[in-house]
């Protein structure tokens, strides 16, 4: 029912999903930088058929309770065939927690399977995909007088704490694994400490952006988004990030900076079991 994917065949697969930009953009950016970055743990790809796949799912490996903030990535083109996947394959074990981050469209399947297997599936974030296609365009940032450089190790715990989605330090193994693999920026204070700070996830999107509410106001976020985006894209990376559709600050901030949304499309994160990640 699925197969997961060898080496040469996430090459072949990241061509194919190039076909489906913005809609594939998450599992897209993944496997390009999967092919360059080893991050720990390393996900599984799975596809429903090859060459002709269907869905393709990017599955992390669940070593310990702070791997569970690594959420499944999915991506398809048949809905019926993702129904099917999600009802009767062993992709997905319904009795223990799982995140998946897709098309706000399957929604609906996802509830419904839930519902016919009886657990709890709730969908915790909706999202504009915004893309930056064009990085020489930047708007000009004064960064004068501004120390800015990278997170490290001590600082884990200073973002967990403060993301939204972050609870008694589960999400710890999700931020360190961020931070030690995948570009960061922050803005240092006079004592070395950050005080604004934006990551890149797994799959090359830009986020937890965030700023001390005693440091709001600066234009500290304007200029981390600037000075990551134009780092992500030296690299080679996609340069994109999901917007919650409620933070209309971040909206206008990277709009701003000429990210660009597709009306058409949202994507959207399911935790299936959700009171077990806490307990």
């Amino acid at each position: 029912m699925a197969f997961e994917l060898s080496e040469d065949q996430l090459k072949t697969a990241g061509n194919e999903l190039k076909k489906y930009l913005p809609m594939s953009q998450q599992v897209y950016g993944f496997l390009v930088i999967r092919n360059r970055v080893r991050s720990d743990p390393v996900r599984r790809v799975l596809v429903d058929k090859w060459p002709q796949f269907r869905v393709i799912m990017c599955k992390p490996q669940v070593e310990q309770k702070s791997d569970l903030f690594k959420d499944t990535l999915l991506f398809a083109t048949d809905a019926a065939v993702l129904e099917e996947i999600l009802s009767k394959s062993s992709v997905f074990d319904w009795s223990k927690y799982f995140c998946v981050g897709t098309s706000v469209s399957h929604t609906e399947i996802f509830k419904a399977v839930a519902s016919a297997k009886g657990v709890p599936c709730k969908r915790v974030a909706k999202c504009y995909l915004m893309t930056l296609e064009d990085v020489s365009r930047l708007p000009p940032v004064d960064s004068s007088g501004i120390s800015v450089s990278s997170l490290d190790e001590s600082h884990i715990g200073l973002v967990s704490q403060t993301w939204k989605f972050g609870k008694d330090d589960v999400a710890v193994g999700l931020i360190r694994n961020m931070i030690a693999n995948f570009p960061s920026c922050c803005v240092l204070d006079a004592e070395g400490k950050p005080v604004s700070w934006i990551l890149t996830y797994a799959s090359g999107a830009i986020g937890m952006l965030y700023t001390l509410p005693e440091h709001r106001g600066k234009g500290y976020a304007k200029i981390l988004v600037s000075s990551l985006a134009k780092r992500n894209h030296a690299l080679g990376y996609p340069v994109y990030s999901f917007i919650e559709e409620e933070n209309a600050v971040s909206y206008r901030l990277f709009t701003n900076l000429g990210f660009t949304e597709d009306p058409s499309y949202r994507e959207a994160w399911f935790r299936v079991n959700e009171f077990q990640i806490f307990q």
